[in-house]
């Protein structure tokens, strides 16, 4: 099978994305999946995702870890697939679109994507960290000397230690003013640090005003592929949650699979 695919990335957070409304893909197929995703056997990308038709909206989302399997949501993912969905001329500048976790509003204007993420309204506080979800699973945990934190080896021990088999996605976090902050990420499925995790940056904001830290309702957060931002309003919880940042074409490419 010749495969039509398109590579877009999110503060460095990539992808690869494909058009699926003909069903054409086998996305049942595990082994393919992570063939296509593995940096020295495939095309290399954080996760696959397909663009499908939805009764609902505008389209739907179908998002796979780099390991081959479905997962939960993806920020960083859903603001690409929502640029694509613009490159397609399925959308214009405004969309709904439906995931895992529901349908989402979101708005693209140039290369900058803003996405409306769910709403949270439970945050579990540890004595050095919190966990919540913001679409995918998140500990939040503040470290000093961020840059030279070693993230693949303490986030796999808390990942599988304190997560289990099931485990979560796991945020080292650096204050660097009162509303900004620098995260780095280790993502479940990829079973690494990436360069930038978005429902890991909309847990960190939201952890982080939760705890006090962060006073304002608008955050700003360093990855190591750029700057997100995130916005919301508190209420009994966190609601009007939107992830705002770039949203890029690497290349499109054909692959035999």
């Amino acid at each position: 099978m010749k495969l039509t695919f398109y590579k877009y990335q999110g503060t460095g957070n990539d992808f690869i994305i494909i058009d699926n409304r003909e069903k054409l893909f086998p996305a049942s197929n595990t082994e393919l999946v992570a063939k296509l995703c593995h940096r020295k056997f495939g095309i290399g990308a954080d996760g696959l995702i397909l663009l499908e038709n939805d009764a609902k909206s505008d389209f739907k989302m179908i998002y796979f870890n780099a390991d081959g399997n479905t997962s939960t949501m993806c920020g960083n993912g859903g603001r690409c697939l929502v640029a694509f969905a613009k490159y397609l001329n399925i959308i214009n500048e405004k969309t709904t679109f439906n995931a895992i976790d529901g349908l989402h509003h979101a708005t693209i204007k140039d290369e900058l994507v803003s996405l409306q993420m769910i709403d949270v309204n439970e945050i579990k506080t540890k004595p050095n960290a919190s966990f919540l979800n913001t679409g995918s699973p998140h500990h939040v945990q503040m470290v000093k000397n961020l840059k030279e934190f070693n993230v693949a080896q303490e986030g796999a021990k808390l990942r599988y230690g304190l997560y289990g088999a099931t485990g979560s996605n796991i945020n080292f976090v650096e204050q660097i003013d009162d509303e900004s902050f620098s995260v780095r990420t280790y993502e479940r499925g990829v079973e690494d640090e990436t360069l930038s995790c978005g429902t890991g940056v909309t847990a960190v904001a939201i952890a982080m005003h939760n705890a006090g830290i962060a006073k304002k309702n608008t955050i700003s957060v360093h990855v190591l592929g750029g700057q997100l931002q995130v916005s919301f309003t508190k209420n009994d919880g966190y609601t009007d949650v939107f992830l705002n940042g770039p949203a890029n074409l690497v290349f499109k490419g054909e692959i035999e699979c």
